[in-house]
């Protein structure tokens, strides 16, 4: 597993007005940009081929980030017009950039986390694997059943809330028309990847972690000040 995807095609409205000018991945955080931080950890993790998907100020990436070389990496753009195409509709319109066959890493270009990519399965037994961390006080009902062999289930579990970050098959998006509202070509269909892991998990295709380190979403200007706070102690200290 060498490719790897990070997803960073947001608005990010949330993040107004930070994100007027600039995407929410390219923001600095602690002193680089947070897309940054995910490029340096996979290159550690010996991935080699890195996409990002944009859309809002698209041009500012390969200006910021250019073909990767500085980490060792190669880096393509997967540009999905002025309209992002949602999680899964960006990830599907990726796919023929992300090595064929073989499964790739997927993280979202909004959040920070000291996660060791080199942990993910190169193989993941069904059709995905996710890690999924301690509940934050946004989303406190979780996202998915976790059991103690690593199988994310319907049944009652540990309730964790998926950290956005796994690998991913290809084959997961093979039904993507059962999660796009409408039947436009695979290039411009837009639909969440959420409905793809639920029918995953009913069907026992779909493995996943719990890790309990550093993981932070960015959703807002506050939470991206707290981020640079923490940080900066953590440093200090």
């Amino acid at each position: 597993m060498r490719h790897a995807l990070i997803l960073a095609a947001g608005r990010g409205q949330r993040m107004r007005p930070l994100t007027d000018t600039v995407p929410k991945p390219l923001l600095a955080v602690h002193g680089k940009p947070l897309i940054v931080w995910h490029l340096e950890r996979l290159a550690a993790a010996d991935i080699r081929y890195v996409v990002i998907n944009t859309s809002h100020l698209a041009e500012q990436f390969p200006a910021m980030l250019g073909d990767g070389r500085r980490w060792g990496l190669r880096i393509r753009y997967s540009f999905e017009g002025p309209t992002p195409l949602e999680t899964g509709g960006g990830i599907l319109r990726a796919l023929p950039l992300l090595g064929g066959s073989e499964p790739f890493i997927a993280v979202s270009g909004d959040l920070y986390s000291d996660y060791d990519f080199t942990q993910l399965p190169r193989m993941p037994v069904g059709l995905a694997h996710l890690v999924l961390v301690p509940n934050p006080d946004w989303h406190a009902q979780g996202d998915f059943n976790l059991q103690a062999d690593g199988r994310i289930t319907p049944e009652l579990g540990q309730r964790l809330t998926f950290g956005n970050i796994g690998v991913y098959r290809p084959e997961l998006f093979s039904n993507w028309h059962g999660a796009a509202e409408t039947t436009p070509a695979p290039t411009s269909a837009a639909f969440k990847l959420a409905p793809l892991l639920r029918q995953a998990c009913a069907q026992g295709l779909l493995g996943g972690e719990s890790f309990h380190g550093f993981w932070r979403n960015l959703g807002s200007p506050e939470q991206l000040k707290a981020l640079q706070a923490e940080l900066a102690t953590h440093q200090e200290s």
